[in-house]
Order: structure tokens, then sequence, then C-alpha cells
């Protein structure tokens, strides 16, 4: 797609062609403006949330990795860590199993009232946060969940259900039915045709699904707060606790590294997503 201005535009698309990219400079810049502000504080040698005079003047001895020794070395943030990393990872793992079923079970003709279901299965990304960790906590009180390891992990894999579903079912958009019915008539099951088929061409968008499944589940804060005990404290809820009782700077070097993964998460789903379009032929390789 050419991007560029013609040379036969009129005045008014002209003053459209850039006003929109200053539009578009400026919101970008709104959004990742605190972050930008978050990463140099990280770096301060002092307690402090502010910026020193010493960091506006940038004298190098006004910056320091004190708050990143302390994130490594500090017990508290290391077991919150822990939880983070035994939650998240099997939370994902429920996430792209049950997604990815369910999005293949949806995308077949036959099955009845797919709308319903599909807004059903994708109502933990619409309805607010706090209702959904609300009704969790009176549920798993109920059945003997809240408090335990296992009940996060399922909370955090109901939330990240949803996001393997779209991104599974987008990827599914593109594909040639022609393929699985031709295995079946070479005599392949349904499960030898699934992994020896199906699941090469839609990988791309299963691993997109669960890699926004996992930063859920590792950045989620309302629901383990409802749902888990002191057990399961993860990462995000001992930021929380920093903010709210001890105004620790750590904070500002956890979020400047959750930022770091975050970035590169996401430019891995970006490659996975341009992938999976050359698959299915929708752009050139």
């Amino acid at each position: 797609m050419d991007h560029k201005l013609p040379p036969y535009a009129t005045l008014g698309q002209r003053i459209w062609f850039y006003a929109f990219r200053v539009i578009c400079g400026l919101i970008f810049f709104f959004l990742i403006a605190p972050i930008l502000t978050i990463i140099p504080l990280s770096f301060n040698a002092e307690s402090f949330f502010t910026f020193t005079p010493g960091m506006l003047a940038l004298d190098p001895e006004a910056y320091s990795l004190r708050h990143y020794v302390d994130f490594f070395t500090n017990p508290d943030w290391q077991q919150a860590l822990r939880n983070s990393v035994m939650i998240a990872p099997v939370a994902t793992i429920l996430s792209v199993s049950l997604g990815t079923l369910a999005a293949i079970g949806l995308s077949q003709s036959h099955v009845p009232f797919k709308g319903a279901i599909m807004a059903i299965l994708i109502s933990p990304m619409i309805v607010p946060l706090i209702i959904s960790a609300a009704g969790m906590y009176f549920f798993y009180s109920r059945i003997g969940l809240q408090g335990t390891y296992w009940g996060v992990v399922l909370a955090h894999a109901a939330l990240g259900i949803p996001f393997v579903i779209i991104t599974v079912t987008a990827t599914l958009v593109g594909f040639d039915r022609s393929l699985t019915r031709a295995a079946a008539s070479l005599g392949a099951n349904p499960v030898t045709t699934f992994f020896r088929i199906q699941m090469p061409l839609i990988l791309p968008g299963v691993i997109s699904g669960g890699l926004f499944a996992f930063i859920t589940s590792f950045d989620e804060v309302v629901v383990v707060i409802f749902v888990g005990s002191a057990a399961q404290q993860t990462l995000p809820w001992q930021m929380f606790t920093g903010l709210r009782e001890q105004i620790s700077p750590t904070i500002l070097a956890v979020a400047t590294i959750l930022v770091v993964i975050s970035i590169g998460l996401l430019t891995v789903v970006e490659l996975l997503r341009r992938r999976s379009e050359r698959l299915r032929g929708m752009s050139p390789g």
C-alpha cells in the first residue's frame, strides 16, 4: 500500500495528509509519555519519585542501579516474582488449550447460536474487571478454591481465554477447509488432521493468543487480590502494596522491567501476525 501523497492531490487532501500524521503523533506521545517518564526515574540514585537536579543536569552520580539491585535481592519482591512465574505459564497453557478448542469449534458452520456463544466466551473482556473479580470470589468461596493456587490459575485462565479465541478465530478466517477434507479422504483421523494439517497453519494465531494471555495473567492485580491469598501475592500485587503502604521507588524498576518484557512479547506477536498473513497469502513474502 502506497502511503505517499499523490502529486495530483488537492489542497484539502494535502492539509489532511499532514494533519492526520500530526494528530497520530500527538496521540502516540500522549500514550507513551508516562512510560518515558518512568524509565529514567527508575535509575534515580535517590529514593524519590521525581527528577532530582542532578538527573536534570545529566550528572552520572545522580543515576544508579540501586532500585534494580533491591528488586533482585529483596525477598518480598523475589517471592512475588516466583509466584507470578508459577501462575502465569500454567494459566497460559490452560487458556491456549481451551481457547483454541473453542475457536475451532465455533468456526464450524453447523454450530448453532455461534454469536451468543462467542459473546459469552469473550465476556471477561467486556464485563468490568471488578465485577468479574467479585463474582469469582463468591463462586470460588463456595467450592473451596478461594485463596488457593489453582483458584488464581483458573481465574487468570478465564481472563486469557477470550484473547486466544479472538486471535485463533481471526487466523481461521483464511483457513482452507479443503485441506482437512483431503486429509480425511486419505484416511487421517480428526486428531491427526488437527496436529498435522490445521495446527501448523493456525500456530501463529495460537502463539499470539498465548502471549496475550500470558501478559494478561502476569500483569493482573484486581482478580488476584479477590481470589488469592498472601501465599499467592504476585508481582503486580506487590507493586500495588508498595504504592499503598511503602512508596518504594523499586516499583519504578519493576515497572521498567515489565515494560521491556511487554515490548518484547508484542514484537513477537507482530512478527507472528505477519508470518500468519504470509502463510494465508494475504501479504507478499
